[in-house]
């Protein structure tokens, strides 16, 4: 079965993030079945400090605690749904920084987003795709856009209309399609954690 990572990048007090997340593994789950199981990924559990690996990820794995316990948790993954609020056009800090500790585990997996924001996070999402592409991840389709007018009350109460559900229905379909297509890759190239 597959094991598909939905990563919570906000870290921030008062946070809308986990309750997105939760919302997405309870439609996702319900939708995919027995097909795969979806897990919370919850960087406010890692708390990684700004990156301190003396030699960048993708020359050797990090040599720290912190980053082998991160490298156990994403290797361990088959693929990812990455939640992300946007500040200032660009996706959380910490998300960035946690993706930067590593580079095998990356490889080799589809990932999809759900952004939430004023418009969706839309702005974030294009530069993790980017970045997606350069870890050799399979960056998929359409991005699941929550507005922060018309998915909360007053900008907080997290409340997604109705037609947000098969949004996700159809980036877990597509996801999972993309899962099993590489599942050779990721056989033949695993991560060294």
């Amino acid at each position: 079965m597959n094991r598909i990572g939905i990563i919570i990048a906000s870290t921030r007090p008062g946070r809308n993030g986990h309750r997105v997340a939760e919302w997405v593994r309870d439609v996702a789950a319900e939708h995919a079945g027995d097909t795969a199981d979806f897990e919370l990924v919850d960087l406010k559990d890692h708390m990684l400090p700004l990156l301190d690996e003396a030699v960048p990820a993708r020359m050797a794995p990090g040599a720290r605690p912190h980053t082998r316990r991160w490298a156990e948790r994403i290797g361990a993954c088959d693929a990812f749904v990455v939640v992300t609020p946007e500040y200032n056009t660009v996706p959380p800090a910490s998300l960035t920084n946690a993706i930067d500790y590593l580079y095998e585990e990356w490889g080799g997996k589809p990932v999809g987003y759900v952004g939430y924001g004023v418009f969706g996070a839309v702005m974030a999402v294009q530069k993790l795709r980017a970045q997606a592409g350069v870890l050799r991840m399979a960056d998929i389709g359409p991005q699941v856009a929550l507005s922060l007018h018309e998915d909360f009350v007053d900008f907080t109460d997290f409340r997604p209309r109705r037609s947000r559900v098969p949004e996700v229905q159809a980036l877990v379909d597509e996801l999972l399609t993309w899962t099993r297509a590489l599942a050779p890759l990721r056989t033949a190239y695993p991560a060294t954690a």
